[in-house]
Protein backbone atom coordinates (compact mmCIF):
# COMPACT_ATOMS: atom_id res chain seq x y z
CA UNK A 1 0.00 0.00 0.00
CA UNK A 2 1.31 3.75 -0.49
CA UNK A 3 3.25 4.68 2.09
CA UNK A 4 2.73 8.28 1.30
CA UNK A 5 -0.52 8.24 1.47
CA UNK A 6 -0.75 6.19 4.78
CA UNK A 7 1.46 8.41 6.54
CA UNK A 8 -0.87 11.82 5.41
CA UNK A 9 -3.49 9.90 6.36
CA UNK A 10 -2.34 9.21 9.79
CA UNK A 11 -0.79 12.95 10.11
CA UNK A 12 -4.28 14.35 9.52
CA UNK A 13 -6.16 11.86 10.92
CA UNK A 14 -7.51 14.91 13.20
CA UNK A 15 -8.29 16.54 10.83
CA UNK A 16 -10.76 14.67 8.52
CA UNK A 17 -13.85 15.93 7.94
CA UNK A 18 -17.20 13.36 8.50
CA UNK A 19 -17.76 13.74 4.61
CA UNK A 20 -14.32 12.62 3.65
CA UNK A 21 -14.27 9.37 5.61
CA UNK A 22 -16.12 7.33 2.66
CA UNK A 23 -13.24 8.91 -0.06
CA UNK A 24 -10.72 7.56 2.21
CA UNK A 25 -11.96 4.35 2.70
CA UNK A 26 -13.07 3.93 -1.37
CA UNK A 27 -9.19 4.55 -1.93
CA UNK A 28 -7.63 2.59 0.85
CA UNK A 29 -9.87 -0.56 -0.07
CA UNK A 30 -9.40 0.12 -4.41
CA UNK A 31 -5.49 -0.02 -3.05
CA UNK A 32 -5.83 -3.33 -1.33
CA UNK A 33 -7.74 -4.75 -3.85
CA UNK A 34 -4.64 -3.58 -6.89
CA UNK A 35 -2.49 -5.29 -4.23
CA UNK A 36 -4.56 -8.74 -3.67
CA UNK A 37 -4.86 -8.79 -7.66
CA UNK A 38 -1.07 -8.43 -7.61
CA UNK A 39 -0.07 -10.96 -4.98
CA UNK A 40 -3.01 -14.06 -6.90
CA UNK A 41 -1.40 -13.08 -9.94
CA UNK A 42 2.47 -14.17 -8.54
CA UNK A 43 3.49 -17.94 -8.89
CA UNK A 44 5.42 -17.66 -5.78
CA UNK A 45 3.17 -18.76 -2.53
CA UNK A 46 2.30 -15.84 0.05
CA UNK A 47 1.38 -16.06 3.83
CA UNK A 48 1.40 -13.49 6.05
CA UNK A 49 1.43 -14.84 9.97
CA UNK A 50 0.80 -12.15 12.91
CA UNK A 51 3.74 -12.38 15.99
CA UNK A 52 2.09 -15.94 17.43
CA UNK A 53 2.17 -17.44 14.13
CA UNK A 54 -1.77 -17.21 13.17
CA UNK A 55 -2.73 -16.71 9.54
CA UNK A 56 -3.43 -13.12 8.56
CA UNK A 57 -3.18 -13.80 4.70
CA UNK A 58 -2.32 -15.93 2.07
CA UNK A 59 -2.49 -15.87 -1.81
CA UNK A 60 -3.89 -18.22 -4.24
CA UNK A 61 -0.44 -19.69 -5.37
CA UNK A 62 0.20 -20.70 -1.37
CA UNK A 63 -3.20 -22.34 -1.03
CA UNK A 64 -2.65 -24.18 -4.13
CA UNK A 65 0.99 -25.80 -2.81
CA UNK A 66 -0.78 -26.86 0.22
CA UNK A 67 -4.70 -27.62 -1.31
CA UNK A 68 -5.60 -24.89 1.68
CA UNK A 69 -9.55 -23.41 1.92
CA UNK A 70 -8.56 -19.72 1.96
CA UNK A 71 -11.73 -18.92 4.17
CA UNK A 72 -11.35 -21.82 6.66
CA UNK A 73 -7.27 -20.83 7.45
CA UNK A 74 -7.85 -17.25 8.35
CA UNK A 75 -6.54 -16.76 11.80
CA UNK A 76 -5.27 -20.70 12.38
CA UNK A 77 -2.33 -21.14 13.57
CA UNK A 78 0.00 -21.92 10.68
CA UNK A 79 2.19 -24.82 12.23
CA UNK A 80 -1.37 -26.58 12.34
CA UNK A 81 -2.12 -26.26 8.95
CA UNK A 82 1.49 -26.91 7.86
CA UNK A 83 2.20 -30.13 9.53
CA UNK A 84 5.73 -31.16 9.90
CA UNK A 85 6.79 -27.17 10.24
CA UNK A 86 8.45 -26.53 13.71
CA UNK A 87 7.23 -23.01 13.76
CA UNK A 88 8.42 -22.04 16.97
CA UNK A 89 12.04 -23.33 16.11
CA UNK A 90 12.06 -21.61 13.10
CA UNK A 91 10.87 -18.12 15.02
CA UNK A 92 14.10 -18.44 17.18
CA UNK A 93 16.22 -17.44 15.20
CA UNK A 94 14.39 -14.23 15.01
CA UNK A 95 15.73 -13.31 11.46
CA UNK A 96 14.86 -14.31 7.91
CA UNK A 97 14.90 -18.34 7.23
CA UNK A 98 15.60 -20.29 4.32
CA UNK A 99 14.18 -23.97 4.35
CA UNK A 100 13.41 -26.80 1.64
CA UNK A 101 10.51 -28.84 2.38
CA UNK A 102 8.65 -31.85 0.45
CA UNK A 103 4.62 -32.07 0.79
CA UNK A 104 2.55 -34.93 -0.29
CA UNK A 105 -1.03 -33.15 -0.85
CA UNK A 106 -2.41 -32.20 -2.86
CA UNK A 107 0.39 -33.42 -5.05
CA UNK A 108 4.34 -34.71 -4.69
CA UNK A 109 6.04 -31.51 -4.79
CA UNK A 110 9.62 -30.24 -3.26
CA UNK A 111 9.07 -26.23 -1.73
CA UNK A 112 11.76 -23.53 -1.21
CA UNK A 113 10.58 -21.15 1.61
CA UNK A 114 12.20 -18.69 3.59
CA UNK A 115 10.58 -16.71 6.67
CA UNK A 116 11.19 -12.64 6.82
CA UNK A 117 9.84 -10.82 10.19
CA UNK A 118 7.85 -8.23 9.32
CA UNK A 119 8.04 -4.70 11.67
CA UNK A 120 6.10 -1.44 11.50
CA UNK A 121 8.62 1.54 11.57
CA UNK A 122 7.16 4.40 13.95
CA UNK A 123 5.28 7.67 12.67
CA UNK A 124 7.80 10.11 13.37
CA UNK A 125 5.05 12.77 14.23
CA UNK A 126 3.82 10.79 17.28
CA UNK A 127 7.06 8.58 18.22
CA UNK A 128 10.89 9.53 19.46
CA UNK A 129 13.01 8.79 16.94
CA UNK A 130 14.56 6.52 18.98
CA UNK A 131 11.53 4.03 19.31
CA UNK A 132 12.53 0.70 17.47
CA UNK A 133 10.54 -0.70 14.61
CA UNK A 134 7.62 -2.73 16.31
CA UNK A 135 7.53 -6.14 14.92
CA UNK A 136 4.04 -7.04 13.82
CA UNK A 137 4.29 -10.71 12.06
CA UNK A 138 6.31 -12.82 9.47
CA UNK A 139 6.00 -13.19 5.84
CA UNK A 140 6.60 -16.71 4.18
CA UNK A 141 7.49 -16.66 0.97
CA UNK A 142 7.17 -20.16 -0.57
CA UNK A 143 8.58 -21.15 -4.42
CA UNK A 144 8.12 -24.45 -6.08
CA UNK A 145 11.43 -26.04 -7.01
CA UNK A 146 10.34 -29.53 -7.79
CA UNK A 147 11.46 -29.62 -11.17
CA UNK A 148 14.75 -27.89 -10.36
CA UNK A 149 15.47 -30.74 -8.13
CA UNK A 150 15.03 -33.46 -10.08
CA UNK A 151 16.76 -32.04 -12.90
CA UNK A 152 19.52 -32.32 -10.26
CA UNK A 153 19.31 -35.23 -9.51
CA UNK A 154 19.48 -36.78 -13.00
CA UNK A 155 22.24 -34.77 -13.55
CA UNK A 156 24.18 -36.34 -10.47
CA UNK A 157 22.61 -39.80 -11.76
CA UNK A 158 23.82 -38.81 -15.47
CA UNK A 159 27.41 -37.91 -13.81
CA UNK A 160 27.08 -41.63 -11.77
CA UNK A 161 26.28 -43.60 -14.67
CA UNK A 162 29.30 -41.68 -16.45
CA UNK A 163 31.98 -43.54 -13.54
CA UNK A 164 30.38 -46.62 -13.66
CA UNK A 165 30.99 -47.10 -17.45
CA UNK A 166 34.55 -46.37 -17.43
CA UNK A 167 34.71 -48.71 -14.21
CA UNK A 168 32.61 -51.41 -16.09
CA UNK A 169 35.46 -51.13 -18.83
CA UNK A 170 38.46 -51.55 -16.30
CA UNK A 171 36.34 -54.46 -14.61
CA UNK A 172 35.68 -56.27 -17.62
CA UNK A 173 39.33 -56.19 -19.18
CA UNK A 174 40.81 -57.46 -15.56
CA UNK A 175 37.74 -60.02 -14.41
CA UNK A 176 37.14 -61.57 -18.23
CA UNK A 177 40.35 -62.41 -18.94
CA UNK A 178 41.00 -64.33 -16.19
CA UNK A 179 37.61 -65.60 -16.10
CA UNK A 180 38.08 -67.28 -19.82
CA UNK A 181 41.18 -68.69 -18.36
CA UNK A 182 39.44 -70.15 -15.23
CA UNK A 183 37.10 -71.97 -17.82
CA UNK A 184 39.85 -73.07 -20.09
CA UNK A 185 41.87 -75.18 -17.34
CA UNK A 186 38.28 -76.51 -16.50
CA UNK A 187 38.12 -77.76 -19.46
CA UNK A 188 41.38 -79.26 -19.34
CA UNK A 189 40.81 -80.55 -16.05
CA UNK A 190 37.66 -82.29 -16.77
CA UNK A 191 39.50 -84.25 -19.65
CA UNK A 192 42.14 -85.21 -17.70
CA UNK A 193 39.00 -86.42 -14.77
CA UNK A 194 37.80 -88.81 -17.32
CA UNK A 195 41.23 -91.18 -16.76
CA UNK A 196 40.73 -91.31 -12.71
CA UNK A 197 38.97 -94.03 -12.00
CA UNK A 198 35.11 -93.94 -11.53
CA UNK A 199 35.17 -94.51 -7.51
CA UNK A 200 37.41 -91.13 -6.77
CA UNK A 201 35.74 -89.42 -9.97
CA UNK A 202 32.05 -88.71 -8.58
CA UNK A 203 33.47 -85.80 -6.01
CA UNK A 204 36.18 -84.79 -8.11
CA UNK A 205 33.16 -84.04 -11.09
CA UNK A 206 31.23 -82.58 -8.12
CA UNK A 207 33.85 -79.79 -7.34
CA UNK A 208 34.60 -79.54 -11.02
CA UNK A 209 30.64 -78.35 -11.83
CA UNK A 210 30.27 -76.08 -8.41
CA UNK A 211 33.70 -73.89 -10.11
CA UNK A 212 32.26 -73.90 -13.37
CA UNK A 213 28.82 -72.76 -12.38
CA UNK A 214 30.65 -70.09 -10.49
CA UNK A 215 32.74 -68.87 -13.19
CA UNK A 216 29.60 -68.79 -15.09
CA UNK A 217 27.48 -66.72 -12.23
CA UNK A 218 30.46 -64.05 -12.19
CA UNK A 219 31.30 -63.49 -15.85
CA UNK A 220 27.26 -63.64 -15.89
CA UNK A 221 27.56 -60.45 -13.50
CA UNK A 222 30.08 -59.14 -15.92
CA UNK A 223 27.70 -59.08 -18.74
CA UNK A 224 24.81 -57.83 -17.06
CA UNK A 225 26.64 -54.71 -15.22
CA UNK A 226 28.40 -54.01 -18.88
CA UNK A 227 24.74 -54.11 -20.12
CA UNK A 228 23.05 -52.14 -17.49
CA UNK A 229 25.30 -49.27 -18.22
CA UNK A 230 26.71 -49.25 -21.76
CA UNK A 231 24.72 -47.50 -24.60
CA UNK A 232 23.64 -49.57 -27.15
CA UNK A 233 22.67 -49.29 -30.30
CA UNK A 234 18.58 -49.44 -31.07
CA UNK A 235 17.27 -50.96 -33.84
CA UNK A 236 13.92 -49.34 -33.70
CA UNK A 237 10.79 -51.10 -35.90
CA UNK A 238 7.29 -50.78 -36.00
CA UNK A 239 6.03 -53.60 -33.13
CA UNK A 240 3.18 -54.60 -31.47
CA UNK A 241 3.90 -54.43 -27.83
CA UNK A 242 1.12 -57.34 -26.68
CA UNK A 243 2.99 -59.57 -28.96
CA UNK A 244 6.53 -58.72 -27.69
CA UNK A 245 4.53 -59.14 -23.96
CA UNK A 246 3.44 -62.26 -25.07
CA UNK A 247 6.34 -64.35 -26.47
CA UNK A 248 8.00 -62.79 -22.75
CA UNK A 249 5.46 -64.73 -20.50
CA UNK A 250 5.51 -67.76 -23.36
CA UNK A 251 9.57 -67.46 -23.27
CA UNK A 252 9.84 -67.83 -19.01
CA UNK A 253 6.35 -70.25 -19.09
CA UNK A 254 8.42 -73.31 -17.70
CA UNK A 255 9.54 -70.87 -14.53
CA UNK A 256 5.78 -69.62 -14.17
CA UNK A 257 4.77 -73.55 -13.70
CA UNK A 258 7.78 -74.02 -11.63
CA UNK A 259 6.70 -71.05 -9.03
CA UNK A 260 3.31 -72.32 -9.13
CA UNK A 261 2.63 -68.03 -10.23
CA UNK A 262 -0.72 -67.35 -11.48
CA UNK A 263 0.39 -64.76 -14.61
CA UNK A 264 -3.36 -62.70 -15.91
CA UNK A 265 -2.98 -60.91 -19.64
CA UNK A 266 -5.28 -57.85 -20.28
CA UNK A 267 -3.76 -56.85 -23.39
CA UNK A 268 -5.75 -53.46 -24.93
CA UNK A 269 -6.67 -54.76 -28.57
CA UNK A 270 -6.87 -51.87 -30.61
CA UNK A 271 -2.80 -50.70 -29.46
CA UNK A 272 -1.49 -48.93 -31.69
CA UNK A 273 2.38 -50.43 -32.76
CA UNK A 274 5.19 -47.85 -32.17
CA UNK A 275 8.72 -48.11 -33.09
CA UNK A 276 10.71 -50.09 -30.53
CA UNK A 277 14.03 -52.13 -30.53
CA UNK A 278 12.12 -55.85 -30.38
CA UNK A 279 14.91 -57.61 -28.29
CA UNK A 280 15.91 -55.30 -26.04
CA UNK A 281 12.32 -54.48 -24.93
CA UNK A 282 11.77 -57.81 -24.75
CA UNK A 283 15.07 -58.14 -22.37
CA UNK A 284 13.60 -55.09 -20.64
CA UNK A 285 9.85 -57.34 -19.89
CA UNK A 286 12.15 -60.66 -19.16
CA UNK A 287 14.12 -58.22 -16.23
CA UNK A 288 10.65 -57.43 -14.76
CA UNK A 289 8.87 -60.79 -14.59
CA UNK A 290 11.40 -62.08 -13.25
CA UNK A 291 11.74 -59.62 -10.43
CA UNK A 292 7.88 -59.94 -9.96
CA UNK A 293 8.52 -63.97 -9.80
CA UNK A 294 11.51 -63.23 -7.39
CA UNK A 295 9.26 -61.34 -4.99
CA UNK A 296 6.15 -63.59 -4.86
CA UNK A 297 5.60 -67.11 -2.88
CA UNK A 298 4.12 -69.75 -4.70
CA UNK A 299 0.50 -69.50 -5.46
CA UNK A 300 1.12 -65.57 -6.25
CA UNK A 301 -0.89 -63.34 -8.79
CA UNK A 302 1.11 -61.30 -11.41
CA UNK A 303 -1.17 -58.84 -13.49
CA UNK A 304 0.40 -57.33 -17.18
CA UNK A 305 -1.43 -54.56 -18.41
CA UNK A 306 -1.44 -52.37 -21.80
CA UNK A 307 -3.03 -49.70 -22.43
CA UNK A 308 -2.80 -46.34 -24.51
CA UNK A 309 -3.74 -42.92 -24.18
CA UNK A 310 -2.74 -39.64 -26.43
CA UNK A 311 0.85 -39.76 -26.11
CA UNK A 312 1.40 -42.96 -24.42
CA UNK A 313 1.39 -47.12 -24.52
CA UNK A 314 1.62 -48.18 -20.95
CA UNK A 315 2.82 -51.48 -20.05
CA UNK A 316 2.26 -52.21 -15.81
CA UNK A 317 3.25 -54.95 -14.02
CA UNK A 318 1.38 -55.90 -10.62
CA UNK A 319 2.45 -58.38 -7.92
CA UNK A 320 1.30 -59.39 -5.30
CA UNK A 321 5.02 -59.57 -3.47
CA UNK A 322 6.04 -57.86 -0.47
CA UNK A 323 6.56 -54.79 -2.40
CA UNK A 324 9.20 -52.19 -1.30
CA UNK A 325 9.68 -49.92 1.73
CA UNK A 326 10.10 -46.11 1.41
CA UNK A 327 13.50 -45.73 2.43
CA UNK A 328 14.24 -48.42 -0.54
CA UNK A 329 12.07 -46.47 -2.74
CA UNK A 330 15.17 -43.98 -3.72
CA UNK A 331 17.62 -46.37 -4.41
CA UNK A 332 15.97 -48.95 -6.07
CA UNK A 333 17.46 -47.94 -9.04
CA UNK A 334 20.83 -47.70 -8.26
CA UNK A 335 23.38 -50.60 -8.93
CA UNK A 336 23.89 -53.11 -6.97
CA UNK A 337 21.11 -52.27 -5.12
CA UNK A 338 18.65 -55.33 -4.01
CA UNK A 339 16.44 -56.63 -1.30
CA UNK A 340 16.77 -60.06 -2.05
CA UNK A 341 19.51 -62.50 -1.13
CA UNK A 342 20.92 -63.59 -4.50
CA UNK A 343 19.76 -60.93 -6.59
CA UNK A 344 22.58 -58.60 -8.51
CA UNK A 345 21.08 -55.43 -8.00
CA UNK A 346 21.34 -54.81 -12.19
CA UNK A 347 17.65 -55.87 -13.38
CA UNK A 348 15.88 -52.77 -13.15
CA UNK A 349 18.65 -50.83 -13.94
CA UNK A 350 19.15 -52.58 -17.28
CA UNK A 351 15.10 -51.67 -17.31
CA UNK A 352 15.80 -48.27 -17.38
CA UNK A 353 18.03 -48.31 -19.15
CA UNK A 354 16.52 -49.78 -22.60
CA UNK A 355 13.25 -47.52 -21.46
CA UNK A 356 15.11 -43.96 -21.27
CA UNK A 357 16.78 -45.38 -24.58
CA UNK A 358 13.37 -45.81 -26.43
CA UNK A 359 12.05 -42.13 -24.28
CA UNK A 360 10.14 -43.40 -22.13
CA UNK A 361 9.14 -43.37 -18.15
CA UNK A 362 9.02 -45.84 -15.23
CA UNK A 363 7.09 -45.36 -12.46
CA UNK A 364 6.49 -47.09 -9.34
CA UNK A 365 3.66 -47.70 -6.96
CA UNK A 366 4.36 -49.31 -3.65
CA UNK A 367 2.13 -51.08 -1.12
CA UNK A 368 4.57 -52.29 1.04
CA UNK A 369 3.39 -55.92 2.63
CA UNK A 370 1.05 -56.11 -0.79
CA UNK A 371 2.80 -55.38 -3.71
CA UNK A 372 4.49 -53.37 -6.25
CA UNK A 373 3.04 -51.84 -9.88
CA UNK A 374 5.75 -51.09 -12.16
CA UNK A 375 4.66 -49.07 -15.19
CA UNK A 376 6.37 -48.40 -18.26
CA UNK A 377 5.49 -45.70 -20.79
CA UNK A 378 6.46 -45.75 -24.51
CA UNK A 379 5.67 -42.49 -26.67
CA UNK A 380 3.87 -43.23 -29.49
CA UNK A 381 6.43 -41.10 -31.94
CA UNK A 382 9.71 -40.24 -31.24
CA UNK A 383 9.49 -38.01 -28.35
CA UNK A 384 13.16 -38.01 -27.08
CA UNK A 385 13.15 -34.27 -28.30
CA UNK A 386 11.08 -31.82 -29.81
CA UNK A 387 11.67 -28.29 -30.94
CA UNK A 388 8.67 -25.57 -29.36
CA UNK A 389 7.49 -22.86 -31.00
CA UNK A 390 7.92 -19.32 -29.73
CA UNK A 391 5.78 -18.51 -27.20
CA UNK A 392 4.73 -22.02 -26.36
CA UNK A 393 4.48 -22.36 -22.58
Amino acid sequence: MNSGFLDKLIERLGRVRPEDVQGYLLRLADEKGFLETIFNAIHEGVIVTDVTGRISYLNRAACALFGLEREACMGEPLAERLRGLDWEKLMEAGEVVSRDMEVFYPQHRYLNFYIVPLSLDPVPAKRPRTDRPERVGYAVILRDITETRRSTEETIQSEKLTALTLLAAGVAHEIGNPLNSLHIHLQLMERKLRKVPAAARADLQKSLEVAREEITRLDSIVQQFLGAIRPARLEARLENVNALVQEAVAFLQPEIENRNILVEQELRSDLPLIKVDRNQLKQAFYNVIKNSFQAMRSGGLLRIRTDVDDSFVTISFADTGGGISPESMSKIFEPFFTTKASGTGLGLLIVRRIVREHGGEIDLASDEGHGLTLTIRLPLRNQVARMLEAGTP
